[in-house]
């Protein structure tokens, strides 16, 4: 995984959300406000899968329950990285650089 802002145009995979209000979205951040975009499909899918284990986990737990810890809404989408960091989806939505 890399952050979405570099010198160059390049194509990537964030991982989406959608949302009532601003329809897909994506969703995961390096902690700093930018965007994460994965160089693989692979890669992001993984991200998601980790992210499943974790939640699996809490409800084993007893912290989460069995529906919320076994509901996956995040899925990958291609997208392209501008130099300014911002990046489009195959839709032509622009996100970034910064999260809002």
């Amino acid at each position: 995984m890399i952050q979405a802002t570099t010198a160059t145009v390049w194509n990537g995979y964030s991982i989406f959300i959608d949302t009532l209000c601003q329809g897909p979205v994506p969703v995961v951040s390096d902690g700093e406000g930018n965007f994460v975009v994965f160089r693989s499909e692979l890669e992001a899918q993984r991200e998601i899968v980790d992210d499943l284990q974790i939640r699996l986990q809490q409800f084993l737990d007893g912290e989460r329950n069995f529906d919320d810890a076994i509901t996956v809404e995040e899925y990958v989408v291609p997208v392209i990285v501008h130099p300014d960091g911002v990046i489009t989806d195959e839709a032509g939505n622009c996100f970034g650089p910064k999260v809002e």
